[in-house]
């Protein structure tokens, strides 16, 4: 049984919010470290933009919890800032701007390690699996590689460019 189902609606609600402050957090720290990125707004100016992605992933995780739709809590946050960023919008505007001080390549570092956490947790689990799944692994990124490859000789021959 999935945990976070097991959990009553107030321990999954804070426990949520706890892991998003802390990506946020650890997103910030690292969006001010590395300025030679591009991104000039640093900690304080990236906040408002990181509030926004907190309160967006916080709904998020509530949508898929309590909407009968089997979509990840992802899918959810995905359509809520598609739907704030779309043209019409009327906070189209205060949407982008504060979120486009955020360096999303500074996101990867903390949902990493939180992903790889997560998975170290489990190896029990993935030892049942077995040898079946580093083969179904391997087999995928080969496939994914040569497959891009691939096209990429394809397209970049058609253009005349190789």
């Amino acid at each position: 049984m999935d945990t976070t189902q097991s959990m009553d609606t107030s321990e999954f609600s804070l426990q949520s919010l706890k892991m998003l402050l802390v990506v946020a957090l650890l997103t910030l720290t690292a969006n001010s470290i590395g300025p030679e990125t591009g991104f000039q707004a640093g900690f304080i100016g990236s906040l408002p933009g990181m509030a926004i992605i907190v309160v967006l992933g916080f709904t998020a995780l509530l949508m898929g919890r309590f909407i009968p739709v089997e979509l990840p809590a992802f899918a959810y946050a995905m359509i809520l800032a598609f739907l704030l960023a779309l043209p019409f919008s009327p906070v189209q505007a205060a949407f982008l701007d504060a979120v486009g001080k955020v360096d999303f390549l500074a996101t990867t570092t903390p949902i990493l390690a939180y992903a790889g956490l997560s998975i170290g947790l489990q190896t029990g689990k993935m030892k049942e699996v077995s040898w079946k799944l580093v083969l179904v692994a391997v087999v995928v990124f080969f496939g994914t590689f040569f497959g891009s490859a691939v096209i990429s000789q394809l397209v970049l021959s058609a253009q005349g460019i190789i």
